[in-house]
């Protein structure tokens, strides 16, 4: 559908005459010629704009406070504005001073309202200074676009404020005129919130979250509940994601395992505070069944500010728990791994392998000692089922995640948003791996008895099984099976959010020989760590498959944390993989030397940008201390992109092509024009 002078006008007959209908639907939302003219000049001029700057996080972990942060600050964007606008005639300390402002504003107008002495003149100052960081954040946007992101009590100040020059003394006059009635009528505080508010939303155009909201930080809850209402972002599912997922959707194994990372590092606020789940039935199971057992294996992991928070009495109700739900998990895994014998995973029905009369496990042919054989629920004779007093607690506690009506809101989200991969402007987005051979060629899969796929329909495929088990409409059999695989998701060899010979939980509980902990990774990671030559070769394998043509492509990765410290770097295959996974949680800052990820990409290059450690809001507040950041220039365009260098603008273009049809049509009396008051829209 095309339209050119050059095109003949039998061919272009014949196209307006097949699309009859679709131009009829169009002409609804276009109602005339003018109309349709004024909106090709507007998707034309929209082209023409910068590329939004894109935002990519990973494994996130449920840290809530550094999460919440690196939105505020955009990964440093505001700060580097605030820096090109104001120069050296702005002192650092305010420059600081307004970058907290733009980041909590509410909390910084309180200490700021202690302080001040003139606070009238204050606020005159500071509103022209946010002002003036509005314009250029903006600058990339349209109007309609800047209109939208405006609380609407104020979009009418704000847009005059944003469009009117004040080099001009008139114009000067206006502008002042109207930011001291803002301050006399008081309604400055509420004017610089919404104003730090609009800017924090327009430095992020689109965020991308590669996986792993949840897990061992305190605030996963919170982290969705900012994500439901954030204007625009997507999300590949993570291991831990799905993990939750499967625990919503009843998975059994999926819930013992949720609660025994939760008890492992000493994190039940997600699961207590954030989704209501009442954990006081394994409490009182657990403090009956290993009262007299030390479970000095099942200790909590505490993270350094967490060891004055538990009492010694706390930590061991603690320890009892974790040990309880842990052999309940693998009694739950193995029931379900017995059902789907075409995982061939019955190797890890590890409570099956324990010789009860030598106190051994045998693994891999091969004897070794238990640390632990302290099992009073275990039956040598049918090791996997449960007790009876075991199935009504996996009865209270599968109640328990099925009724979290907050649970259930924030998977949807996750369903809403997100899937297996996605591709946007020839990056190739996933959490973790795509299973491949030795060779570096594409693994097949089984991802259903007797259904075999590989990399692109493999993740496509994923995603609908994942769905599937969320929807009303599925038989009952194939919802059973969907419900089961959330467990093979997270554990199964071939799996594309775990690629490893084994998840080794029970072996690091029970057994010390290290050599048993080991988890030997796919194909995916080692080749992608081999040497350059050889990862970029697998990586444009897996961009090949997956349908990224343009020589500027890239697979975007997180799921294994990058160890800095080490010299491991997240640049690889010359250029063509980022891993950003640098560790969010504060358990993985010792292993990686970091806190921390962000890859951004905006009009002009990709930037890596390496966070350190956060405080706490406090401390970002009172003493204006931001995340420090090293940015790293990681690729460059050549030229400064713009929206019709991106997908959007494909999109434009083709809306354009169908608009310029529906021109002609309307031109050559194919479809009658309305006036607008008789249009319905």
């Amino acid at each position: 559908m095309i339209y050119s002078k050059n095109i003949r006008i039998e061919e272009l007959k014949y196209n307006i005459e097949h699309d009859i209908n679709y131009l009829r639907l169009l002409s609804k939302s276009f109602p005339n010629a003018a109309a349709a003219s004024t909106e090709i000049i507007n998707l034309s001029a929209i082209l023409n704009l910068p590329k939004g700057t894109e935002h990519f996080l990973a494994d996130i972990h449920g840290e809530h406070e550094a999460f919440l942060h690196v939105l505020k600050n955009a990964s440093g964007r505001i700060s580097q504005k605030v820096n090109e606008i104001f120069g050296e005639y702005m002192p650092v300390a305010a420059k600081k001073e307004l970058c907290t402002l733009i980041y909590y504003p509410e909390k910084k107008l309180e200490l700021i309202k202690a302080r001040e002495e003139d606070l009238d003149e204050w606020y005159r100052m500071t509103l022209h200074q946010l002002v003036k960081v509005f314009r250029v954040i903006s600058s990339k946007y349209t109007r309609s676009k800047v209109r939208k992101s405006l609380p609407a009590e104020y979009s009418y100040i704000l847009e005059e404020l944003l469009h009117t020059r004040t080099d001009e003394a008139n114009k000067a006059a206006y502008v002042n005129v109207i930011i001291d009635t803002i301050i006399s009528t008081d309604s400055a505080d509420d004017f610089i919130t919404a104003l730090a508010n609009v800017i924090q939303r327009l430095a992020i155009d689109q965020l991308h979250i590669l996986g792993d909201v949840y897990d061992r930080g305190p605030g996963a809850h919170i982290i969705m509940d900012k994500l439901s209402e954030y204007h625009s972002w997507d999300i590949q599912w993570g291991n831990h994601d799905v993990l939750w997922m499967g625990a919503c959707a009843g998975n059994d194994a999926c819930i013992c395992n949720v609660i025994r990372l939760s008890l492992r590092y000493a994190n039940l606020q997600t699961l207590e505070d954030g989704y209501g789940i009442n954990l006081m039935p394994l409490a009182t199971f657990a403090m009956e069944t290993y009262g007299d057992d030390p479970c000095e294996a099942f200790y909590p992991i505490l993270n350094p500010e967490n060891k004055d928070r538990f009492d010694q009495k706390t930590l061991r109700l603690m320890a009892m728990m974790h040990k309880a739900v842990s052999i309940l998990q693998f009694k739950a895994e193995a029931q379900i791994i017995q059902r789907n014998p075409s995982w061939e995973m019955n190797e890890r029905c590890l409570l099956s392998h324990i010789d009860f009369e030598d106190g051994t496990c045998s693994l891999d042919g091969k004897k070794y000692k238990m640390l632990d054989m302290c099992f009073p629920t275990v039956s040598a004779d049918a090791p996997n089922a449960y007790t009876e007093e075991e199935k009504t607690l996996m009865e209270r506690l599968h109640h328990s995640f099925r009724v979290s009506e907050k649970l259930s809101r924030h998977i949807r989200t996750l369903l809403t948003h997100g899937c297996m991969y996605a591709i946007y402007n020839n990056n190739l987005l996933f959490h973790a791996s795509i299973p491949l051979n030795e060779d570096g060629t594409l693994r097949e899969v089984e991802i259903m008895p007797g259904v075999k796929c590989s990399g692109r329909l493999l993740l496509k495929r994923t995603g609908m099984l994942v769905r599937s088990a969320f929807a009303a409409d599925t038989p009952a059999e194939e919802k059973r099976y969907a419900r089961d695989y959330f467990l093979y998701l997270w554990c199964g060899r071939d799996s594309s959010l775990f690629d490893k010979s084994k998840m080794a939980t029970f072996e690091r509980y029970f057994l010390a020989e290290k050599e048993t902990h080991v988890e030997e990774k796919g194909w995916y990671f080692k080749l992608r760590d081999k040497d350059e030559q050889t990862a970029e070769r697998m990586a444009d394998t897996v961009l090949d498959a997956f349908g990224v043509t343009d020589a500027n492509r890239h697979i975007i990765n997180g799921h294994v944390p990058v160890h800095v410290k080490k010299g491991e770097t997240p640049i690889k295959a010359n250029g063509k993989l980022m891993v950003i996974d640098g560790g969010f949680a504060e358990p993985y800052h010792k292993e990686t030397g970091i806190a921390g990820y962000t890859l951004v990409y905006h009009s002009r290059e990709f930037e890596l940008v390496q966070h350190e450690p956060f405080t706490n809001v406090e401390t970002a507040v009172e003493e204006g201390r931001d995340i420090k950041s090293t940015t790293q220039i990681v690729a460059t365009t050549g030229h400064r992109l713009h929206v019709e260098d991106t997908d959007r603008g494909k999109e434009l273009k083709k809306q354009i092509e169908d608009l310029r049809e529906l021109l002609y049509a309307y031109r050559h009396g194919f479809l009658t024009e309305s006036s607008p008051r008789h249009s319905k829209n």
